[in-house]
């Protein structure tokens, strides 16, 4: 499980719910930044991670209108308190589509995201009409090695899937399991969530990889499926 928080703890139970034993091996740490604005302006908020809702309490109104790329960033916004969400239920292009062309004379969105992340959905609304205010509000820092335990269960072979929600955590595994013999690695399906996740998986030539028939946490969730070794125990 290479999700960090704070959707790790939220993964690992549905994980569990489905026959497996999640080992939690957070390969980002997050770190908040604060939002400074002299004023909100915005005619939309977009949102290409839940990552970013923390900072917008307190700076941006609680009707403003945001826009996420998912429904889980759209659970989030909401739990966080903002009462105008719409979610894309997709990706970067989804959430330019929901987004769409500037009308009525507002042209502002608000984009707050993580250090060097955001410049595609940044440029497709500027070539969208609109004016894109960028602001980090958090770092993402790369994990440099594994946990123990997940250490522990990849040298013995017991690790059948990694699950990969973001290209960032893709490519902190691989590096935190680059000195693993191949013969440790090949057995493993990675599942990642989007195809733009899978692109270092496939650049590194990772033998199993299964990719989320759609952006969010239930598909990926669907191609891991249920254990069939908890599935042969239930019928003992």
């Amino acid at each position: 499980m290479t999700r960090p928080e704070p959707g790790l703890s939220a993964t690992l139970p549905r994980v569990e719910s489905l026959g497996w034993r999640p080992i939690a091996a957070p390969m980002l740490l997050i770190r908040h930044c604060p939002l400074r604005l002299d004023a909100h302006g915005f005619d939309h908020v977009l949102l290409g991670s839940g990552q970013a809702v923390p900072s917008l309490v307190g700076v941006v109104p609680f009707d403003a209108s945001l826009l996420t790329v998912g429904a889980a960033t759209a659970q989030r916004a909401r739990e966080a308190g903002f009462q105008c969400v719409r979610s894309a239920d997709g990706d970067a292009a989804a959430l330019l589509t929901l987004l769409g062309s500037p009308t009525g004379g507002g042209s502002r969105v608000l984009l707050p995201t993580a250090r060097r992340q955001g410049a595609v959905l940044a440029q497709g609304a500027r070539q969208q009409g609109w004016r894109v205010t960028r602001r980090v509000v958090y770092r993402a820092q790369a994990a440099t090695k594994l946990p123990s335990p997940a250490a522990r269960e990849l040298a013995t072979g017991t690790v059948d899937a990694v699950l990969l929600f973001s290209a960032a955590t893709a490519v902190a595994f691989l590096r935190c399991v680059s000195k693993l013999p191949e013969s440790a690695r090949s057995p493993i399906r990675a599942i990642a969530l989007s195809e733009q996740v899978a692109v270092p998986l496939r650049a590194a030539g990772w033998s199993r990889l299964e990719v989320a028939a759609r952006p969010e946490q239930a598909a990926l969730l669907d191609v891991l499926g249920r254990n069939p070794r908890s599935e042969s125990r239930d019928h003992e």
